[in-house]
């Protein structure tokens, strides 16, 4: 059997149940009541009224029990009336929350639920909401990995390629080629590493390694590795000029891990013949690494 059945089926047992008791109560209570009554006006009236006790006490129990019974039908429409409406709103929550719950199965992380009410129906419907807010942001944070990882796969394997193309065209010498695979090599073992850990990632809990760099030998590094992706595009990659050191508290693998992500991006989107320039200042206690 359905709810909304099931549900009126209670009401209704526990309406007639309460008719019973309300009847049986009245009954058995009204007993001494109307007896003090009927004595009551068989004193004011003497003599007289002393034959009529019995007529007088079996009318007003017999009026009692035809009110009783008139209003009954038409309390227990009104009872079935209101748990008919009351089931249906329970019903109805349910099958709104059903609704809502195979939507967000299916993947629709966007379904929001009506929160009208104070009542638990209510706090049921905003928690389903905050739930499947909480799994849209787990998805969108599911897909932007994905992205992530995809973005920080090209920078190491574009580079790789390069240095394999540019020794078997004779356009650098084969050891520093092998040099140059093996430090985009440890790129993608620190990707590895850090997929390993995903759950720290989103704990908030990366490692880092801070040490104090030359921030001149970042941009160092990060030439070497574009020079020949830039060089094949057409487009000039300048750093500089840094004539002095400029040393940075940093974690060295995690910032030349951005400023490859950002190198990567101004290759993409800088046309044949076109500039990227890179720099570092110091500012007020701060190291700023620009790519323009």
């Amino acid at each position: 059997m359905r709810l909304f059945p099931r549900l009126l089926l209670s009401h209704l047992a526990v309406i007639t149940a309460m008719g019973a008791v309300l009847v049986l109560t009245a009954e058995l209570a009204a007993h001494p009541f109307i007896q003090r009554h009927v004595d009551e006006m068989v004193r004011q009236m003497g003599g007289a009224g002393a034959g009529m006790r019995d007529d007088l006490s079996h009318g007003m129990r017999e009026t009692l029990t035809r009110a009783l019974l008139t209003a009954l039908p038409l309390a227990l429409l009104v009872a079935t009336a209101t748990a008919w409406i009351a089931a249906r709103r329970v019903t109805d929550s349910v099958r709104t929350l059903q609704a809502g719950s195979a939507a967000l199965a299916s993947g629709e992380y966007g379904r929001q639920l009506p929160e009208g009410g104070q009542d638990e129906l209510a706090e049921l419907a905003h928690s389903f909401n905050v739930m499947a807010g909480t799994l849209a942001q787990v998805e969108q944070g599911r897909v932007e990995l994905i992205g992530n990882v995809a973005h920080e796969l090209r920078a190491p394997v574009s580079a790789v390629r390069g240095y394999v193309e540019a020794a078997q065209d004779g356009l650098m010498d084969s050891q520093d080629a092998m040099g140059a695979v093996h430090r985009e090599l440890g790129s993608l073992e620190r990707l590895a590493r850090d997929l390993s850990l995903v759950s720290r990632v989103e704990a908030g809990q990366v490692d880092l390694r801070p040490q104090v760099t030359d921030a001149r030998t970042l941009l160092e590094h990060a030439q070497q590795r574009f020079a020949l992706p830039f060089e094949e595009r057409g487009v000039t990659l300048r750093v500089g000029p840094l004539s002095s050191p400029i040393p940075v508290w940093t974690d060295p693998e995690r910032a030349a891990q951005i400023l490859g992500n950002l190198l990567g991006n101004a290759l993409r989107h800088t046309p044949p013949g076109g500039r990227v320039q890179v720099g570092a200042h110091a500012r007020a206690g701060q190291v700023q690494i620009t790519v323009q």
